[in-house]
């Protein structure tokens, strides 16, 4: 039945070339010279699409489609983007379609297969995508039978592209067939896991016109055979580890991109680089530059657009050269630590630039006054970390003016009111100063064209202001505002995202506000229930009421709430019985209920073992998004607050609390559980066996019994980890069991540890349960690789499971 399925749901797609003539657009071929498919192409596209979970397969997105030869009924197009989930085996039936010569392969999960060689047997290829999938391993000789190779994307090029996989080793000539395809005009292998020199044999591609090596981990120097790619137009070695001076690129007049941002290149930039005729783009980000700025005598003026030369260590005054490049649009001089005040009015010049980073520098406070010349298109504009004192007055006068970001500096006072009358400003980061308030009336934002809103960590006091209109994001955390949220807040229809953390405010939380993505009230003095109204389908993502007044039950309206991933609530005085109903919600990754008053055992009562609740974390795989930057751990006592979630390890803590029943089996096969503390409960039973091989483990002082499973970690924890527990013997403790009628702890039998661990392989989830202060957490592959002190303390740096 499910190959059945299979089959016409791709017969389908088969025919979905003949109703939307878009589908193939950029093959620039004529759709009247394709038919339906010969039955044997048509089988052997549905035997391979019948080798995957295809299920996800999006037949209107106009980048799927399969091409079919009007005379012959060969299949010599097939497009996949976002389709298939499996292995793709070497004896695939995609290697049957030999006429294709068109394959798209992109955004699939191939689940850490190996690029077959059989790739190499469809010789007739002409475009090979294989972008952004999941293939393994190095790149098979038999490419070298792809002769045909050549480039297609909107226009008649030529394409080999292998890039966002996980393909490793090294790149030379003698385990690579790359450098035999002399037709290639387009080869990317970026966001891979090359380690290697650049191979001169790069040279021979002679026909290349783009080069993607980006994101690897290249070393060494550029070699000189680049200057061999005289037809190149763009060149992306960005995200390396390349060393040396600045490669010999001068030569390739074609060029219009070069990308070398982020490796160790060193020394000076040849003067004839902002001479090459065609060069709209320099990203040289992130190395180790020196030296001043030259620029050739010359009567032509240098076409560069875009030029980022942030983190770098240039000497002398280059400011003065770079105001000469006329055409520039974006200039980003970021973190260049020069030894002089940059004056702002020194590109006034530059009459079509619209973005400007001078972050991490020091401004001539001077050259910040309504007075001082600066470029009056600019759209962005960068002032972070500049040691600012004052709001920069200079902006007055910037009319096309959309975003300004002046975080990190030491701004004092009040926003000036002529801020809210600029025409076009829709975001303003203004975190981390000492700002204090706002001139002018009550509602001076009101009327404000500003959407993004961002005043963290800052001293602004008094009542919440009155918010423009348009407002989607406001960020207000770590402030002294005081007073209740006002109900007008209601009246923001945009309104997605709203942190008020960190403040003074009191009252009770507006049911409206349920209609938010992200809402984060944590640490006030908020009081009443939360407010029972999120309706079926509410966006809410994150939600933090921790560190309040709140009382009555968890809402059973969250339910509704499909998209949540983050739900803390902890330190409050909820009473209710533990949640285990937020089990349906499809992506909550982190819940934390600490130091409330919620009761009841681990498990549901419906359930003997595993505590099924925890199904949660399974099915999602993406990073959890919006996620507070701190939370409240708790270890042997103390309350301790730590800026991002665990990721690598993870630990549960259940502590202090009045836990009943036994330690479920399965908590044991979480894979990324290190440590686990269940002391101080009322726990009976026995100690699970698959506990056995954590790094950290205490359950003292509960009612637990038999025999402490032997194993090297566990027999090498304190003794203290475990006493309490009238009847619990062996190792550490100095009880024996011997001659007692105390049976040992069994393993269970292996079908169930697999049908557990299916069951309990989070994705990530943080848990804290139970009226005293405690937090539980089993995150893994969330935000950082932040260890907090305590926890490395527990287990070392580098400690992993051993099973």
């Amino acid at each position: 039945m499910f190959e059945s399925r299979l089959r016409l749901h791709f017969l389908s797609l088969i025919l979905l070339c003949c109703v939307s003539p878009s589908s193939f657009y950029t093959f620039k071929y004529d759709r009247r010279s394709y038919v339906a498919c010969h039955p044997n192409q048509t089988q052997a596209l549905t035997d391979f699409m019948n080798e995957f979970d295809s299920s996800h397969c999006n037949l209107s997105d106009p980048y799927n489609g399969v091409w079919c030869d009007k005379w012959t009924g060969a299949l010599t197009m097939l497009r996949l983007q976002a389709c298939l989930s499996g292995t793709l085996k070497p004896n695939s039936s995609l290697f049957r379609l030999h006429h294709l010569r068109h394959l798209v392969l992109y955004q699939n999960n191939f689940i850490s297969s190996s690029l077959p060689s059989e790739f190499g047997n469809l010789s007739r290829l002409e475009v090979l995508y294989l972008g952004n999938n999941s293939f393994v391993g190095q790149v098979p000789s038999s490419f070298n039978n792809l002769s045909l190779l050549s480039y297609l994307s909107l226009s008649l090029n030529e394409l080999i592209d292998l890039s966002n996989n996980h393909f490793s080793g090294t790149l030379n000539p003698n385990n690579t067939s790359l450098f035999e395809l002399h037709h290639l005009r387009y080869l990317g292998l970026a966001s891979n896991k090359f380690s290697s020199s650049i191979h001169s044999e790069f040279g021979k591609l002679n026909r290349l016109e783009i080069l993607y090596l980006s994101s690897n981990y290249f070393f060494g120097q550029v070699p000189p055979t680049i200057s061999n790619l005289t037809s190149l137009t763009n060149l992306y070695l960005e995200d390396n580890q390349l060393t040396g001076s600045f490669p010999l690129v001068q030569n390739l007049t074609m060029l219009s991109t070069i990308e070398f941002s982020f490796n160790k290149l060193s020394g000076t930039l040849p003067s004839s680089l902002f001479n090459m005729p065609f060069l709209t783009s320099l990203d040289l980000r992130g190395n180790d530059l020196n030296g001043s700025i030259n620029f050739p005598n010359s009567s032509t003026p240098s076409w560069l657009e875009f030029l980022y030369l942030g983190n770098n260590h240039f000497e002398g005054k280059i400011i003065e050269p770079i105001s000469n490049l006329i055409n520039l649009i974006y200039l980003d001089l970021s973190f260049l630590n020069t030894s002089y005040p940059i004056d702002v009015s020194l590109f006034s010049s530059l009459k079509s630039l619209s973005v400007l980073d001078l972050s991490a520098n020091s401004i001539s406070p001077a050259s910040l006054h309504t007075n001082s010349e600066i470029p009056t298109n600019l759209e962005r504009l960068y002032l972070q970390g500049c040691d600012i004192t004052e709001f920069p007055k200079i902006l007055k006068n910037l009319e096309k003016l959309e975003l300004v970001a002046i975080t990190d500096n030491r701004i004092k006072g009040k926003i000036p009111e002529w801020v809210w009358n600029l025409p076009r400003l829709t975001t303003l980061f203004a975190l981390n100063n000492s700002m204090d308030g706002f001139e002018g009336p009550v509602d001076v934002l009101v009327n404000s064209s500003v959407r993004n809103l961002m005043l963290e960590l800052n001293s602004f006091e008094g009542a919440i202001p009155i918010l423009p209109l348009s407002i989607s994001v406001f960020y207000a955390s770590h402030n002294r505002f005081t007073g209740s949220i006002p109900l007008s807040i209601c009246n923001y229809r945009s309104l997605t995202q709203l942190k008020l953390d960190y403040n003074n405010l009191t009252g009770p939380i507006p049911q409206c506000l349920s209609n938010l993505k992200v809402l984060n009230l944590r640490k006030n003095n908020l009081d009443g229930s939360i407010p029972d109204a999120f309706y079926t389908g509410a966006s809410l993502q994150t939600l933090d009421f921790g560190h309040n007044r709140l009382t009555g039950k968890l809402p059973r309206s969250l339910q509704n709430c499909s998209s949540l991933e983050f739900l803390v609530v902890d330190h409050n005085m909820i009473k209710d019985k533990f949640p285990f109903w937020l089990k349906t919600l499809p992506k909550l990754q982190v819940l934390i209920l600490s130091s409330n008053k919620f009761y009841g055992s681990i498990s549901p009562p419906d359930q003997n073992d595993a505590p099924r609740y925890m199904q949660y974390g399974i099915i999602s795989y993406g990073a959890v998004q919006n996620v507070p930057e701190t939370i409240d751990l708790q270890y042997k006592g103390l309350s301790m607050e730590q800026k991002f979630v665990l990721t690598s390890y993870a630990t549960i803590d259940f502590s202090g609390n009045r836990i009943e029943g036994q330690i479920p089996e399965s908590i044991g096969l979480l894979k990324a559980l290190i440590a686990l503390n269940f002391s101080n409960n009322a726990f009976t039973g026995h100690i699970p066996l698959s506990l056995s091989f954590l790094a950290y483990i205490n359950v003292s002082h509960n009612q637990l019994k038999g025999e402490i499973p032997q194993g090297t970690q566990i027999t090498g924890q304190a003794k203290s980890s475990f006493e309490g527990n009238s009847g619990l013997c062996g190792l550490p403790l100095q009880e024996t069991c011997f001659g007692t009628n105390v049976p040992p702890t069994q393993e269970p039998p292996e079908e169930e540890k697999e049908e557990e661990e299916k069951m309990l392989n989070w994705k990530g989830v943080a848990i804290g349960y139970g009226p005293g202060v405690l937090l539980g957490l089993a995150i893994s592959h969330l935000i950082s690789t932040y260890k907090p002190e305590w926890f490395v303390n527990i287990i070392g740096p580098n400690k992993r499971r051993n099973r």
